[in-house]
């Protein structure tokens, strides 16, 4: 499956080169709801949140409230009450990021409090990598984990992984199906891939993989081949 994303900054849809450089800016955000009606889910990243630069909040409830399709959120989720929020908005899931680690390890206190608050069927954990280590605070810092370490202990907090290869995300000069075939086999929940997906070869790639594909620049840019 094809999962567009709205990734918002400044109150505009972004596309970003290695989650830096802007490469697409979209004033008109509503109109990718009707531009990605025929996708049965989507992403929206609040980026000004997850980088603590800011706050999209109010527009991320008015996305979630008038798409036609199911919406899953991420981006500066660090409460349970903003979890709350945005599933009450109308959600399906939040995606947890930077959160869900703390002073280099799984923050298994702050999983444990917002898996009781809104249950683990409604949780994914990014797990977003650059050389193959977890990238967190709107992937400005590395950590020293890598996926298949933390993936046992995550389990316990979501019912699935968002992995961004950041490495690629935005060049579309296409992924790295290595990579996620040795996720796969790290991990027996659900993943989707992202980050540098350019076509629909790489797409049922993953598909054979058993995993949902989150595109982005390959879509605004109209060269999902």
């Amino acid at each position: 499956m094809i999962i567009p994303c709205i990734d918002l900054q400044d109150g505009r849809a972004v596309q970003l080169i290695h989650g830096r450089k802007l490469r697409i800016a979209v004033n008109d955000v509503f109109g990718l709801l009707e531009r990605f009606r025929k996708y049965p889910l989507l992403h929206i990243i609040d980026l000004d949140a997850a980088m603590g630069r800011g706050s999209n909040a109010r527009l991320v409830g008015q996305l979630c409230r008038k798409a036609p399709m199911r919406v899953r959120v991420g981006g500066g989720i660090r409460t349970a009450t903003r979890a709350k929020s945005i599933l009450e908005a109308g959600a399906e899931k939040v995606i947890i990021g930077s959160a869900a680690f703390r002073g280099g390890a799984v923050n298994d206190a702050f999983l444990s409090r917002i898996a009781r608050a809104v249950g683990k069927k409604r949780i994914i954990v990014a797990v977003d990598t650059d050389g193959g280590r977890i990238l967190v605070h709107g992937w400005q810092e590395k950590l020293g984990l890598t996926p298949e370490e933390v993936f046992p202990e995550l389990e316990r907090y979501a019912s699935e992984f968002l992995c961004t290869y950041v490495d690629a995300e935005g060049t579309m000069r296409g992924t790295n199906l290595r990579w996620f075939r040795k996720l796969r086999e790290a991990t027996r929940l659900p993943i989707t891939a992202a980050g540098g997906i350019r076509s629909a070869r790489e797409v049922r790639q993953l598909e054979k993989l058993g995993m949902n594909a989150a595109v982005g620049m390959a879509l605004y840019l109209d060269k999902l081949e």
